[in-house]
């Protein structure tokens, strides 16, 4: 087990610190890009009359940031701040304190520890069991209209979880098809990106290795493999991210206010007085699975919409081949 004195400890508090400051914004609107429901055409209410498109039509992240930033401002761009300020100290930690500080570790969206397939699979999803819950409740912070308190966690458990989720916790690992699509997510950087990286790459998993070393007919194929992951890790990623959001109920024909009665209906206050910034999926009517979501996404909203932010899933495996 590793030890730290106080002076490691305050520069990683300090640069957690300031990678949260940087990256919380931008991962924030690419999680409301992902989740904002606009469907194609007209839809048939619970009485079985027509209803016009929902949602807000944002073509691109850029637009989505701009609108984000109009609508919420500054404490907009920081929702979820909090939840993801616990969970990357509580990971960075705990892979700190479980293994050897001389012998870093690689552990991101797009890289895992080098452990051998079965051993890199297994810690994979430990870190994906450790994450979820904080996951969830920080894809859920940032897409709510809901004003959260930065220092008020029970207020925002009322929120962001159903009585339901809150009765039942575990009940969060059962929402249907999200663990499906964790998995192949993380079997797609196990079994393509790992080792593609290694043997195209070699230079790269050396320490102290130059960037004179590298192939450049390898560093291109090394790039195709990333443009087909990316075709393949992108659509999971625009999955995900809807059944993240996705609240449980004890009876999925009754949406939040209309069952949920000790609390769940309170009154809070909320961003944007007329306008919200995404729009979201009537809950009475969830995605039943990994395919019904794919499935609804392509018949509603155009099969585009899986691909939303691909040229950032393409530069975060791109970016973590060189780290």
């Amino acid at each position: 087990m590793a030890s730290f004195g106080l002076l490691e400890l305050v520069v990683l508090f300090i640069s957690l610190a300031l990678s949260l400051a940087i990256v919380v914004p931008f991962s924030g609107v690419l999680v409301r890009y992902r989740a904002n429901f606009n469907p194609k055409g007209l839809r048939l209410d619970e009485e079985g009359n027509t209803a016009p498109p929902t949602g807000p039509v944002v073509k691109s992240y850029f637009a989505m940031f701009q609108r984000v930033y109009r609508i919420e401002g500054w404490p907009g761009l920081y929702k979820g701040i909090m939840p993801s300020a616990l969970t990357t100290l509580v990971v960075t930690l705990f892979v700190l304190l479980a293994f050897d500080p001389t012998k870093p570790r690689r552990h991101s969206k797009y890289a895992a520890p080098e452990a051998g397939i079965l051993g890199t699979f297994f810690y994979s999803v430990l870190m994906l069991v450790v994450s979820l819950p904080a996951t969830i409740l920080t894809y859920r912070a940032v897409t709510t209209p809901v004003k959260l308190g930065y220092f008020d966690p029970m207020r925002a458990l009322r929120v962001l979880l159903t009585p339901t989720e809150r009765r039942r916790p575990w009940i969060l690992y059962l929402t249907p098809g999200l663990m499906p699509a964790e998995i192949l997510h993380v079997l797609v950087i196990i079994l393509f990106l790992g080792p593609s990286r290694r043997w195209l790459l070699p230079a790269l998993t050396e320490p102290n290795a130059g960037v004179g070393e590298i192939s450049m007919t390898k560093l291109a194929f090394y790039t195709i493999v990333a443009i087909v992951c990316t075709a393949i890790l992108t659509p999971l990623e625009v999955i995900t991210t809807r059944l993240v959001i996705q609240r449980n109920h004890a009876s999925a024909e009754y949406n939040s206010v209309q069952q949920e009665v000790d609390g769940d209906a309170e009154e809070y206050e909320q961003y944007g007085d007329e306008e919200d910034v995404i729009g979201l999926r009537e809950e009475g009517d969830p995605y039943l699975g990994l395919a019904d979501c794919a499935k609804r996404i392509i018949d509603e909203e155009g099969v585009m919409t899986l691909s939303r932010a691909w040229w950032l899933t393409l530069f975060g495996i791109w970016a973590n081949a060189f780290v």
